[in-house]
């Protein structure tokens, strides 16, 4: 789906070159209008946000939005495992799944990065790209709402994104404590010696995505 490449674009760290090129993506958007829901129109305030805009202007408050506020992160895992040991395993899984598809995830951000995940959809048949993305719309819904409360037009990408999910976005748990030297001096080790972040403590529902039974596309 074009729309998930277009998102990809517009979740990144403004550039030139695909500022420019804003009107072709609002026609890519258009071209799906029938599956995304009008997503040109929902998107507006984000157009124009970008078009009126100076490039540094912009620069500067993608990375107020984005780089300086944790709870906005664009890295999905973060907002799932904060910084425990279970985001390097979802790191794996992940990864294995773009493996499954031959899609190169080489890029110097790391797997769970939204713009890479949404360019990753952009290349699946449509059914599978919707099936992986009610896996992560737990995550996006909750970026899209701590967004949309702070009055940012990046929370429409977002809004979007859930509106397409074929699946109903979960309310979150909050993720573990970042640091592990934080949580030893917060909570000190348990009576058994136990670092806290190694304790799985009380059990609660955590979503995890993607699914690693997926088969490969033909």
């Amino acid at each position: 789906m074009k729309t998930f490449k277009v998102l990809s674009i517009l979740l990144t760290y403004p550039e030139s070159d695909w500022l420019a090129a804003l009107p072709e993506l609002e026609a890519a958007l258009a071209t799906e209008a029938d599956i995304n829901g009008e997503a040109h129109t929902k998107l507006a305030p984000l157009f124009a946000l970008l078009r009126e805009s100076t490039l540094i202007e912009l620069q500067e408050n993608y990375v107020a939005t984005f780089d300086r506020n944790p709870s906005h992160s664009l890295h999905l895992f973060e907002h799932i495992h904060g910084e425990s040991r279970d985001r390097g395993s979802a790191m794996i899984d992940l990864l294995s799944e773009y493996w499954k598809y031959d899609f190169d995830a080489s890029a110097s951000e790391l797997p769970d990065y939204v713009p890479l995940f949404l360019e990753f959809l952009s290349l699946l048949p449509a059914g599978e790209a919707l099936e992986l993305l009610g896996d992560a719309v737990h995550v996006l819904a909750t970026i899209g709402r701590k967004l949309d409360a702070n009055g940012s037009p990046y929370a429409t990408a977002f809004q979007l994104l859930e509106a397409l999910s074929p699946v109903a976005a979960l309310e979150l748990a909050e993720p573990p404590v970042r640091d592990m030297d934080e949580a030893m001096e917060l909570f000190g080790p348990s009576a058994d010696g136990v670092e806290p972040l190694m304790n799985p403590g009380p059990q609660v529902s955590v979503v995890q995505m993607p699914k690693p039974h997926r088969q490969a596309a033909a």
